[in-house]
């Protein structure tokens, strides 16, 4: 099963090359990192996408708690969260497709932020799956020239007080 882990940590140097390390030394592989700083200048909040059964990411977790960096673990995929990923797509569009592209970027919520025809780029936030469909039905349209994915963020829709 897929993992949003929502890890707030203090900025310390090595406290992001730690976390990352726990997840290689056990073999798990994180498919998405995001890090930036919270309104607390000494901490930051990380967004990891990894995969695993429960108790997999339960043991991940109690790992996590032991890091003397690590605030806080959150998986947020236990509960009720909305999750958003940001997609830049840069594409080679035929005239006679650019009614059917933007078509699709309408239809998706995309923005259009440069209509060259040669380096067409477009943005898109939406969830993953929403995503991929996109890149997908662009990609059937127009020559996809780059794609850059900002991996998943998420945000619990409760508030809850951070463990400690």
């Amino acid at each position: 099963m897929r993992h949003i882990i929502a890890i707030r940590l203090q900025n310390e140097a090595g406290a992001l090359t730690r976390v990352a390390g726990l997840f290689s030394t056990r073999g798990y592989n994180i498919e998405s990192l995001s890090v930036a700083p919270t309104d607390d200048p000494t901490v930051s909040r990380l967004t990891l996408v990894t995969t695993g059964s429960n108790a997999v990411i339960q043991q991940i977790a109690n790992q996590l708690h032991k890091l003397v960096d690590v605030v806080s673990v959150e998986d947020m995929t236990l509960g009720e969260h909305l999750e958003r990923e940001l997609v830049l797509l840069r594409l080679r569009v035929r005239p006679e497709q650019v009614d059917r592209v933007r078509g699709c970027i309408a239809r998706t919520g995309g923005r259009v932020l440069d209509p060259a025809a040669e380096n067409f780029i477009v943005e898109l936030t939406a969830s993953e799956v929403e995503v991929t469909a996109f890149i997908s039905e662009l990609g059937s349209a127009s020559e996809l020239r780059d794609v850059v994915r900002s991996g998943a963020l998420g945000m619990d829709r409760t508030t809850r007080p951070p463990d400690r």
